[in-house]
């Protein structure tokens, strides 16, 4: 069975509906749930036969989001803990959000607090506050879906150990990796359990369960699969261990990196760029294994849908029947009518099949 799924970005929508995504609209939930309903309802409208909805990339879950959920601090992972080691945050009125660079350059992880005591930060008390206020709203019945979750299924969402390092210390920690093995897996596992005690929080915060992690390791194609082996996967081994089934995402080409990465306890996806090869993937991983895969950049933004049929039907081969889910993020420059003709062979195979 292959299905496919797709959310709509920021960027998209305010280009759409001329929207701005301020400081505002991440920090008030009156305005986010303003701002997402016009969303909601545009997407719904404008491309509702595609099942698009509007989620940061491939983070929500379309089974999973209604229009009686609001997100509380629904800042991107790594944000927000960059922002309680000290970080500025930096809104876009026209795209993502991020925060100032390299805020932790220099320390050691001896340097860096407790992790349980990031829970007494100001960021932390606003969304608790938050969390609280609109679930005592008695003129709604608004569901608040909390940091680091990005609708009601539970499941946890987090930026990978070495995506947040690169983002707190800059690229350099690449060549650390090299040069301090030591010094930068003290720090990996740090951020490693400062993600587990805030997930945990916010799960107990709203009495949502964690059912499962999704770690996006966005950076794991920009060293080579000894350093993942090495780094990535002891420090992604805890993370499943202490908070559930670990769905894991890499952007680019991971080909090389799929052994590296059979080696992580308790994975049970994985979320790969669409230049992977899935035969591999089949090939150490089974049939059982669900797989989801995003479409090329360059096939999504091109003038016509040949290459992304053909993309389409080449990963179908190489899946061989196993579980896949196409998956893609609709940016400004993209074709819409390529990734509806994506949707349409997704279809006509299914009910070939």
């Amino acid at each position: 069975m292959i299905s496919i799924s797709g959310t709509v970005s920021k960027g998209w929508l305010a280009g759409a509906l001329r929207v701005r995504f301020d400081r505002e609209y991440y920090f008030n939930p009156a305005q986010r749930y303003s701002i997402d309903s016009r969303c909601h309802d545009y997407v719904e409208e404008k491309l509702g036969d595609m099942g698009l909805f509007y989620s940061e990339s491939n983070l929500g879950q379309f089974e999973y989001w209604g229009k009686d959920q609001v997100l509380v601090g629904g800042i991107q992972p790594n944000l927000i803990l960059g922002m309680l080691l000290g970080a500025e945050f930096v809104p876009h009125d026209n795209n993502d959000s991020d925060i100032t660079a390299n805020c932790l350059a220099g320390k050691t992880a001896a340097e860096l607090p407790e992790p349980e005591t990031l829970l007494e930060h100001e960021l932390i008390r606003l969304f608790y506050e938050q969390i609280l206020q609109v679930q005592h709203d008695s003129e709604r019945s608004i569901c608040p879906v909390p940091p680091f979750y990005w609708d009601l299924s539970g499941r946890a969402t987090i930026h990978g150990v070495m995506t947040s390092a690169q983002k707190f210390y800059g690229e350099t920690f690449y060549m650390d990796m090299m040069t301090e093995p030591e010094r930068c897996l003290e720090i990996m596992f740090w951020i490693a359990k400062a993600y587990v005690v805030l997930c945990r929080y916010f799960s107990e915060t709203v009495k949502l369960p964690i059912t499962a992690l999704h770690v996006g390791e966005c950076s794991a194609c920009m060293v080579g699969p000894d350093l993942i082996e090495q780094f990535v996967v002891p420090v992604t081994s805890l993370i499943g261990s202490e908070l559930g089934p670990v769905r894991l995402h890499s952007c680019g080409p991971s080909s090389s990196h799929l052994e590296a990465f059979k080696q992580i306890e308790n994975l049970n996806s994985l979320d790969l760029g669409g230049d992977t090869s899935i035969g591999k993937v089949r090939e150490l991983f089974g049939k059982e294994m669900l797989i989801s895969v995003s479409p090329m950049p360059h096939d999504m933004s091109a003038e016509g849908s040949e290459t992304i049929l053909r993309w389409a039907r080449s990963i179908n081969d190489e899946n061989d029947g196993g579980p896949l889910a196409y998956v893609y993020h609709l940016e400004p420059d993209y074709n819409i009518d390529n990734l509806r003709a994506l949707t349409d062979f997704v279809k006509s195979f299914n009910d070939f099949a």
